[in-house]
């Protein structure tokens, strides 16, 4: 019998010029910019606990959220899920989408982000001028469906940064947040600390670092902190999964995303959005760093904590974030008026973080 001819089929050529070339370019932007910086607090003197917070408003688009962004662009490109000419969609509360018409700019492709009609002025006008169209829905948990939409209208890809973050960064290595921190803290008194502590969004921060512990074999233990409103800490707590979302913007969400792994957390910590806003006043009046509001979230989880340690008689180290800076909020959390009209009074947990801070003594 004759040997039939093998039979192969050729997948249409994809653009393996500009692939190449995209890559190229995001590689070229992370070697122009140096790593974020690990600021230790002054808080109490002689405490045995050493809390630290890595500066992510330092890079090029000023929030935690530009890691992501450039993970979630190499995943598209190397996935094959935008090319030339791609229209790249993105549903966000701000600091994402700023971040991902940053990349999309940088590598010649139109961006539209879906976001919420509250979502701050200052945050809208960065994405603009990173080149980004808004579209506008009524509340966070519109953001979804309205991207696909977008995205099916327009021929282009959703980058779903609430399902993709979690496996979009490596989580093994390759310089993510995890491995900074911990590459950082080498020469500290206590490198390796007793907690980390970030909020959760996407919850691809707290996949991350959760995973990293892991692999590294750290005893760190690691708390995500959730703002009023988010679905998050319920559904840990075996609760509702759905609410209405968070004031606090970066980070809860009225669902549960499919980027947070609940078995990868030690603990969660709900803050109150006063004692949130009223720590981000505090960084700013006490020591001169100007951070948002999600921020003022981590820290009033970290100062929990440190004490804690305290009072059992531990010394450590803890770590949290500085995800983004306050001016992006001035017209909101920033502002007097604003927040009396939201009911937000940041008065009575000023003195729990005094007493946090000078005594490593927890009042409340």
């Amino acid at each position: 019998m004759p040997v039939e001819p093998l039979r192969t089929v050729e997948a249409p050529t994809a653009d393996r010029q500009w692939v190449d070339w995209a890559v190229a370019r995001l590689h070229a932007d992370a070697r122009r910019s140096a790593d974020t910086h690990l600021l230790r607090l002054p808080v109490s003197t002689g405490s045995p606990v050493d809390i630290y917070v890595k500066d992510e408003s330092t890079h090029p688009t000023g929030s935690l959220k530009h890691r992501l962004a450039r993970s979630l662009f190499l995943y598209a490109i190397c996935n094959g899920d935008i090319g030339r000419g791609s229209t790249v969609v993105e549903a966000s509360s701000g600091s994402t989408a700023i971040s991902e018409a940053y990349f999309a700019r940088l590598v010649g492709l139109p961006f539209v982000a879906v976001v919420a009609r509250s979502t701050s002025p200052g945050k809208i006008a960065l994405i603009e001028r990173e080149g980004g169209r808004c579209e506008f829905v009524d509340s966070a948990g519109e953001v979804y469906d309205a991207a696909r939409r977008f995205a099916d209208e327009l021929g282009g890809h959703y980058l779903d940064q609430f399902t993709n973050a979690e496996r979009a960064t490596d989580w093994r290595g390759n310089n993510n947040i995890a491995e900074s921190i911990f590459d950082q803290l080498a020469a500290e008194p206590h490198p390796v600390p007793a907690w980390i502590v970030v909020g959760a969004g996407t919850g691809g921060t707290s996949a991350t670092i959760g995973r990293y512990l892991r692999y590294r074999g750290y005893a760190t233990r690691l708390a995500v902190v959730d703002p009023e409103g988010s679905a998050f800490l319920p559904a840990y707590a075996g609760e509702a999964s759905r609410s209405s979302g968070s004031r606090i913007e970066g980070i809860g969400r009225p669902r549960v995303e499919p980027s947070f792994l609940p078995q990868l957390v030690d603990r969660m910590i709900g803050v109150p959005d006063a004692a949130s806003v009223a720590a981000m006043q505090f960084l700013a009046g006490r020591i001169g760093v100007r951070a948002g509001p999600s921020t003022g979230t981590n820290i009033y989880g970290a100062l929990r904590l440190a004490c804690e340690l305290h009072e059992h008689g531990l010394s450590g180290s803890i770590v949290t974030l500085m995800c983004d800076r306050s001016d992006r909020y001035d017209t909101t959390f920033g502002n007097d008026r604003w927040l009396h009209e939201q009911g937000i009074d940041p008065a009575p947990y000023r003195e729990v973080l005094e007493k946090a801070w000078s005594a490593l003594t927890w009042k409340g």
